[in-house]
Formats: structure tokens, C-alpha cells, sequence
């Protein structure tokens, strides 16, 4: 039996989203006793999203002392979740990060040493296992891992990318292979690609790979948010002041 079209918000995608995050057992915390299984019960595939900001700080949140900010569903996603508050980065370049983030594997084994390598055709990726195992899997978003070449790739039965870094202003995306141009901003265009997917009828669990462009330099808000922090002042690191450490 097929499910019925979902129609969701972006209000109501995010909610989701957060539900999903509180629900993940990542490990951080002692799991509840729960009592055996019925041998005959079949175990429940979960639907899947990952969501990865570009260039974001950890702390770049309100909920993370900088009440300033307006991030309302990133602090509910915290409320509601699990948040780590430490975290190590091996290559700190965006396509290496990419790579692993993908593979699982550093910098080193999977072989994205640069911002213009190819990832390695042949590297095994939680998106392919994840597709193998019969999952409806998508990307939407920005890849950057091979330079200009937007083409789809292993993994995903849906795909929605550009060339390299974009640009945030009327982009032009690679929909499973056919070249689109888009009026709009690059944000929120990636979220209605991604809840017009979300919204398909489907009779198998999902994964859906959400990879935004934001909050990556040239910093080119939407029209909406281009004085929202005018009143602001907005305090800087000690490595922007030229203070000693």
C-alpha cells in the first residue's frame, strides 16, 4: 500500500526533523531497558535526513550563549536532541570533510585530499548501502567534491546539485542529469526541492541527504534577512581582534 503525499511545510518539515534527531539513539546517552522483542516481530526501517550547514560555527546558535541570534528550529532541534559539545575535525577543507562524512573513512584512505578531487567512484558510501538495502534515497543540495562537475552520483535514486560553490541568488541546478535555472534563493530553494520529494508517495523508507550552501561566504543573505542583525553588535573572537590567546 502506497502512503498518502505528505504536503509538508517547511514549519512542519523542521518539526519532523527534530523529532527524528531526539529519537536517534547516537549513544550519548545510558539507554532504557527495554524488554526482548517478539521473535516475530519485524524490526522497523526508519526514514532518514541528515542536514550539514556549511561553515557554520558549533556555537553559532542562540541556544549556545549568543541569544542575539535568531535560530529558533536549530534550538528546538538542541531541546529535543542530542547536542555533542565537543568535536574534532581531521581535514579542514570542505571537500575532504565531505568525503568522510560520506565514507566514513579519513582523508587519507577515501583520497579527497583538495576542493577539486573527484571522490573516488569505487569508495564505499553509507548512501549506497543504504540504497542497496532497498532505501529511496536523495540528494539535494551542494556536493563540491570533483570541481564543475555537477553529474549525479552513486547512491541516490533523486538528485538535485550545482557546479562547485554555487551562487545564492537564481542558482542553476542538475536535476537528475537535466540542467534547470532557478529564480529564487539558494536556501530556500533546496528546502522546496527537498519537501517537494518528501512529499512523494513511496512504499519504502527514505533517506534524504540535505546539503546546504549557507551559511558559506560570499555572505549574500536572503532580501528578507538583510538588516536583521543592522542594531546588532555582534561580538568577535579573540583570533579576529588581534588579541593574545
Amino acid at each position: 500500500m502506497k502512503q498518502a503525499r505528505t504536503g509538508l511545510t517547511r514549519r512542519e518539515f523542521l518539526t519532523a526533523a527534530g523529532a527524528t534527531a531526539a529519537a536517534l539513539p547516537l549513544g550519548c546517552r545510558t539507554a532504557p531497558k527495554v524488554a526482548p522483542a517478539v521473535a516475530t516481530a519485524i524490526p522497523r526501517r526508519r526514514n532518514m535526513i541528515f542536514i550539514l550547514i556549511d561553515d557554520m560555527r558549533w556555537d553559532s546558535m542562540s541556544c549556545m550563549g549568543h541569544p542575539f541570534l535568531q535560530t529558533p528550529n536549530l534550538d528546538r532541534l538542541v531541546r529535543g536532541g542530542i547536542l555533542f559539545r565537543n568535536a574534532f575535525v581531521t581535514t579542514s577543507l570542505c571537500s575532504p570533510s565531505r568525503a568522510s562524512f560520506l565514507s566514513g573513512q579519513y582523508a587519507h584512505t577515501h583520497g579527497v585530499l583538495d576542493n577539486s578531487t573527484l571522490l573516488p567512484p569505487q569508495t564505499p558510501t553509507f548512501p549506497v548501502e543504504l540504497q542497496k538495502a532497498g532505501y529511496d534515497t536523495a540528494f539535494v543540495g551542494k556536493w563540491h567534491m570533483g570541481g564543475t562537475t555537477d553529474q549525479p552520483r552513486r547512491g541516490f535514486n533523486h538528485w538535485v546539485s550545482f557546479r562547485g560553490q554555487g551562487v545564492y541568488a537564481n542558482p542553476t541546478f542538475n536535476i537528475n542529469g537535466q540542467r534547470v535555472a532557478r529564480k529564487g534563493y539558494m536556501t530556500d530553494l533546496i528546502t522546496d526541492y527537498c519537501l517537494d520529494w518528501l512529499g512523494r508517495e513511496r512504499n519504502r523508507p527514505f533517506f534524504l541527504y540535505m546539503s546546504h550552501k549557507a551559511v558559506h561566504a560570499e555572505f549574500q543573505p536572503a532580501a528578507r534577512h538583510l538588516n536583521a542583525y543592522a542594531d546588532v553588535e555582534i561580538p568577535r573572537p579573540d583570533s579576529m581582534a588581534n588579541k593574545p590567546e
